[in-house]
């Protein structure tokens, strides 16, 4: 009621779900939430978005945690950064990212990039620092000769990782992104990785995207638990028609096929108990509000993850 003119104050409008625009089947859950508290926003979901405004989504939206960008810290500058993630109050469930570690042409640069990315995680107390491991270099076939270069590429950065308390999270790509980012196409192909280094000091990611087709998955999944190998979990959705770049087929969660909440009781049957993180590339995610964004997220999280 607007108490000076006596009309009745306009109704807060229905909300609607990013990016279909169709309303949604759930009011969204307050700040403060306990279904929420283990809730992480990952930067890339708001793309568009600066850090600043995708902290302040957090805070208006009650998501308690958040995952880095480096090229979004690097806008905001690091110690700028980290000041507003410090006073907002907000975990960082990993930093993205390391890796590309399989071009012999750019070993120098990737070591020097990836050490950089160790020390930036580590002064903002991420839970992991994610590696997407790198492709076939230009001109090359041998897949297991890329590996081995990557595996060697990963023991040079363990002591400095382990020296800084930061967990190097080895992040398995669906296989059809294997020839150009990630040579790891699978849970149990980066468990059989991480098992040479220490457990708190290299983990794998189990990302719902890259890993809902792997009829071994689960199995891995409660491997990795027993080993204590589980650094990050990261949740989208899988969507049909794959887009022309199928790097932004990731679906709002409950948007496509991937059975999520059987994946995430998964791994908490494992003994993971951290955040949820949501990692969506989509060009009509990326175009929508930040805060429609991290709205929808939140809801999609109680309807469809938990």
């Amino acid at each position: 009621m607007n108490t000076r003119t006596g009309t009745p104050a306009p109704a807060e409008p229905e909300p609607v779900d990013i990016p279909s625009g169709r309303p949604a089947d759930l009011p969204t859950p307050a700040p403060g939430d306990p279904r929420i508290e283990r809730l992480s926003l990952n930067q890339a979901t708001v793309k568009r978005a600066d850090l600043a405004r995708a902290v302040d989504g957090c805070l208006r939206a009650g998501v308690p945690s958040i995952g880095l960008w480096r090229e979004h810290v690097a806008e905001a500058g690091q110690e700028r950064a980290e000041r507003m993630v410090r006073e907002a109050g907000l975990r960082v469930s990993s930093y993205c990212r390391g890796g590309f570690l399989t071009d012999p042409a750019r070993t120098e640069q990737a070591r020097e990039s990836n050490l950089r990315a160790i020390d930036e995680a580590a002064a903002f107390g991420a839970a992991t620092l994610v590696l997407v491991v790198g492709g076939l270099p230009d001109g090359e076939r041998d897949l297991r000769a890329t590996r081995a270069r990557m595996a060697e590429e990963l023991e040079y950065l363990v002591p400095r990782a382990a020296d800084r308390g930061v967990k190097l999270g080895l992040e398995p790509l669906h296989p059809m992104f294997c020839a150009d980012r990630a040579v790891l196409s699978t849970l149990g192909q980066a468990l059989d990785l991480a098992k040479w280094f220490p457990p708190e000091t290299v983990g794998v990611v189990v990302d719902t995207y890259h890993l809902w087709w792997d009829p071994d998955v689960y199995h891995h999944i409660e491997r990795a638990g027993a080993l204590g190998r589980i650094a990050s979990f990261q949740v989208c959705d899988w969507l049909t028609p794959i887009p022309d770049d199928p790097l932004l087929g990731r679906g709002m969660v409950g948007d496509g096929h991937i059975d999520v909440r059987s994946l995430h009781r998964a791994v908490r049957r494992a003994g993971y108990e951290g955040d949820v993180e949501v990692e969506i590339f989509n060009a009509d995610v990326w175009a929508a509000d930040s805060d429609q964004v991290i709205d929808t997220m939140v809801r999609r999280h109680v309807q469809y993850v938990l």
